[in-house]
């Protein structure tokens, strides 16, 4: 091996080594730290451009997030044109715009339910596609990705586990500005002088479609680089801008371009924190956990739902907005990057070797991402 070789390109003796890597570590009787022949340096940087070419979870995401957006942007259309039904059937418009969108969302929730759980129970899969489907993550260091059965182990094992708790305190920081934003965003325009229920509606249009492609854009970026961490941080100060415009202006001009600001730093947010917490966690108890993160992070919006009162500068409202994401986003962003980078050079020191020491290959694999060949997700 030629360790002058410069490594500032991805070449074919990268991809020969990490097609080793991969069929090292996938046979059995070989022990977990197959590459352990190569250096600390070149290790981490043939790590980080196969996390980069298999881990691709975040635009789904980013996609499904952004539908989140697109249905405000819609929403304000859909819900100016509902109110056009007041008086019809007796009831007014704001009854309807309950109605006819409660009907809808309940009729998903029951399709939702015919959704597959796993790969080896989804009918629509070939068995050429299962097998792809069920490697792919295996190739990403995932042992867990076949049918599993919930077990208490899991739960403890997540309770447990620093990652859930800080990813709990970061996500409850996008999940409060975004239900105050969507829940009051309305109200927050018409107390710009735009009087007309109407016109407010149609005015929260644009800054929810601008989201929607940012939403998207920040996805693909965060799945290009891999450093969801930063791309948090990042994104954060796009909204705290915003929020901040609304404290400090009392031009309707400025304050709606603070709007557009702080759909941006929110929405994004959404699904890089919790793409990013999936990817750090392996297994049936990334469910547990996830359940956990988004959960405390929806119970947050009982704060955002009692705190936009003193119409029209709502002050309390955009500094409480403000706080959330210095603190939670920005903070416990960075907080969780440099952890997860520490555990990361310790994995790779073999400073984590010790997990593993005269196991056999299926307790390896219970150990989840606790495995040294498990590496996370900056």
């Amino acid at each position: 091996m030629d360790s002058q070789k410069p490594k500032s390109s991805y070449d074919r003796s990268d991809d020969e080594k990490v097609v080793r890597i991969i069929e090292v570590s996938t046979a059995r009787g070989i022990p977990h730290d197959p590459d352990a022949h190569l250096g600390d340096v070149e290790r981490a940087e043939i790590d980080r451009k196969l996390v980069r070419k298999l881990d691709l979870q975040l635009i789904p995401w980013a996609v499904f997030f952004s539908a989140a957006a697109v249905s405000g942007s819609f929403g304000g259309l859909l819900a100016a044109a509902i109110g056009k039904m007041d008086g019809l059937g007796g009831r007014p418009g704001w009854a309807w715009i309950f109605i006819l969108e409660g009907l809808a969302t309940v009729l998903f929730g029951f399709l939702s339910f015919f959704v597959h759980d796993f790969p080896d129970t989804a009918t629509f899969l070939t068995e050429q596609d299962r097998a792809r489907v069920i490697r792919r993550p295996k190739l990403d260091n995932q042992s867990s990705v076949e049918h599993e059965e919930f077990e208490m182990a899991y739960l403890w094992a997540a309770i447990k586990d620093w990652k859930m708790y800080l990813g709990m305190f970061i996500y409850m920081g996008a999940d409060m500005p975004l239900y105050g934003f969507s829940l009051f965003l309305t109200s927050i325009i018409s107390s710009m002088g735009y009087t007309s229920t109407t016109k407010a509606q149609l005015m929260s249009v644009p800054p929810y479609v601008c989201a929607a492609i940012f939403t998207i854009a920040v996805g693909i970026c965060a799945d290009r680089t891999g450093r969801r961490g930063l791309c948090n941080i990042f994104v954060s100060m796009f909204g705290i801008v915003g929020f901040g415009m609304h404290l400090g202006s009392q031009n309707p001009r400025v304050k709606y371009a603070g709007t557009f600001l702080g759909a941006l730093g929110i929405y994004p947010f959404i699904p890089n924190t919790i793409a990013w917490v999936s990817n750090n966690i392996e297994g049936y108890k990334r469910g547990i956990v996830l359940g956990f993160v988004i959960g405390w992070g929806n119970i947050n919006g009982l704060v955002s739902s009692n705190i936009f009162f003193q119409a029209p500068r709502y002050t309390a409202g955009h500094a409480a907005i403000m706080g959330y994401m210095v603190t939670c986003l920005v903070i416990g962003s960075t907080v969780m990057h440099v952890l997860l980078k520490s555990e990361n050079a310790a994995k790779l020191s073999g400073r984590r070797d010790y997990l593993v020491a005269g196991k056999s290959d299926q307790e390896v694999e219970t150990l989840g991402d606790n495995r040294p060949d498990f590496l996370y997700t900056t």
